[in-house]
């Protein structure tokens, strides 16, 4: 994997604290390449105590940052926007050998995600709106009533592997455009791109200490939640870890985005070939280690037969190798963890009855394009969320079949929906559990300025724009009495 760039050293140590990289105190971990597994960089390893020097910092750092005027702080957030994207391309390829996502969508990722995310947040942060409400309780018009914004103070920011930048960005972009301090906690397979991004905060003139980052292990994020000094949590990774959090932090605010379940529900009228292309996005892209992924196929019975048809056509086109090669569409899965989960999904449903095809090797970390036919409800596959690239497919009778399908997860991120009836779309759109629901539309899309999160087990809150601001905010009431003519409070409308 030579096409990677070689890296500077300083960002393979274990942390920015207070603007400077400094060595962890728990040695060190490998970061290798899903490709072949060969070791790509030795990264400083943090503890907890470097944690708790990290919350510090960015307590530190937090009075004066937030004391900046709005316009000051979205000024720095154009100039990491301006500097992040003069060195977007070497981050996307660390990014793309890292975590073995294709270079083609690595770019995707940097370019058209993680950069505009930093220049989004300054016009977000530029219109962030209070209100101000009139006098209810009292028959007078002595009274005036504000609502403005103030930021949490210190904020946890643990991100997860598969969106190493892209994630990141649009929480901490948000997060610190509205006066917060943030200590972030990165996945430890995509350690150095992460950093390379922490080193364009630096050189764009974010002041020391806003952004502080921890590398490290479960641990780590674990120190970071448990934190008195934290003062909100932002996570995105599995549904038991995001349980865990919200159990730790039941009195400070905290945005979970955890798993998804995915259920791409072809009814009998749908455009089987856009259906198609949409199942393949849904499926296979960056190997289905996506939480939006289409988890479940439910697929009508008057359609079932061409769209596998044509499913297995495509998937037997699909271009899976190297992740640095322009041509690739699927790469390997990024770590053993998920390898064995999706292996272990795969063959509790063989056991169960169901049939498999599959499309291309499995060799270490790459595992086959895998169509499963025949797949029943009592599977593993059909319950929890596999991540990786497996077509499970579930043969319904209506729509109302697949609604109730979709119940049974209690997961509800996102999920897809093709019918040519609006009518249709509309009743089973609001039907299903999920916080959104895609209208022929694959499951991996969604808008960087539209509310993004899920229900049940899927997750707290929701994401991106200005629902970032309204969770990592308070809103803080003023009540002015002005004086004036004197009134009787137990006058009706009063006490």
């Amino acid at each position: 994997m030579n096409a990677y760039p070689k890296i500077k050293t300083d960002v393979t140590k274990a942390a920015l604290i207070g603007g400077e990289w400094v060595d962890g105190s728990a040695g060190t971990f490998a970061v290798q390449t899903p490709h072949d597994g060969s070791i790509l960089h030795e990264v400083g390893r943090c503890s907890a105590a470097d944690a708790a020097r990290a919350v510090a910092a960015a307590r530190a750092a937090q009075p004066a940052w937030a004391a900046l005027s709005v316009i000051e702080r979205a000024q720095i957030m154009r100039r990491i926007h301006a500097l992040f994207l003069e060195r977007a391309e070497p981050i996307a390829q660390m990014l793309s050998a890292e975590i073995g996502k294709p270079i083609t969508d690595a770019r995707e990722e940097v370019f058209e995600y993680s950069v505009p995310s930093w220049s989004k947040s300054a016009e977000e942060i530029l219109r962030h709106r209070g209100l101000s409400f009139p006098s209810t309780q009292e028959r007078t018009t002595n009274k005036r009533l504000v609502m403005n914004h103030r930021p949490l103070g210190v904020v946890a920011a643990i991100t997860p592997y598969n969106f190493p930048t892209d994630i990141s960005s649009i929480a901490l972009a948000h997060i610190v455009a509205a006066g917060n301090t943030v200590i972030w906690k990165p996945s430890e397979y995509a350690a150095v791109c992460c950093a390379m991004l922490a080193d364009v905060f630096k050189d764009a003139g974010l002041p020391d200490g806003v952004i502080n980052v921890v590398q490290g292990h479960g641990d780590v994020g674990a120190a970071l939640v448990e934190s008195k000094g934290v003062d909100g949590v932002f996570f995105t990774g599995s549904t038991a870890t995001g349980r865990g959090i919200a159990e730790k932090c039941a009195l400070r605010p905290h945005l979970l985005e955890l798993g998804g379940d995915g259920p791409f529900i072809i009814l009998a009228d749908a455009n089987i070939d856009a259906a198609v292309d949409g199942a393949m996005n849904g499926c296979f892209y960056y190997a289905g280690q996506v939480c939006t992924s289409a988890e479940r196929l439910l697929v009508h019975e008057a359609v079932y037969d061409e769209f596998l048809e044509k499913f297995r056509a495509k998937a037997a086109l699909l271009k899976i190798g190297n992740p640095a090669d322009e041509e690739t569409e699927m790469g390997p899965l990024c770590n053993a963890a998920t390898l064995s989960r999706v292996k272990a999904h795969v063959e509790d449903a063989i056991a169960k009855g169901a049939q498999i095809e599959q499309f291309g090797r499995e060799e270490g970390l790459y595992f086959p394009a895998t169509i499963l036919t025949g797949v029943t409800t009592d599977m593993l596959i059909a319950q929890e969320e596999t991540f990786g690239p497996v077509a499970p497919i579930i043969k319904i009778s209506s729509a109302q079949e697949a609604i109730k399908i979709a119940h049974q997860s209690g997961l509800g991120l996102i999920a897809s929906l093709w019918t040519q009836d609006l009518a249709t779309a509309w009743r089973v759109g609001e039907a299903l559990p999920h916080g959104t629901v895609n209208i022929n539309e694959t499951s991996n899309y969604w808008d960087q300025l539209a509310p993004f999160g899920g229900a049940g087990q899927s997750g707290v809150g929701r994401e991106l724009s200005q629902w970032f601001l309204e969770t990592f905010t308070e809103r803080k009431l003023l009540v002015f009495n002005l004086s004036g003519e004197k009134y009787d409070r137990r006058a009706e409308g009063g006490w």
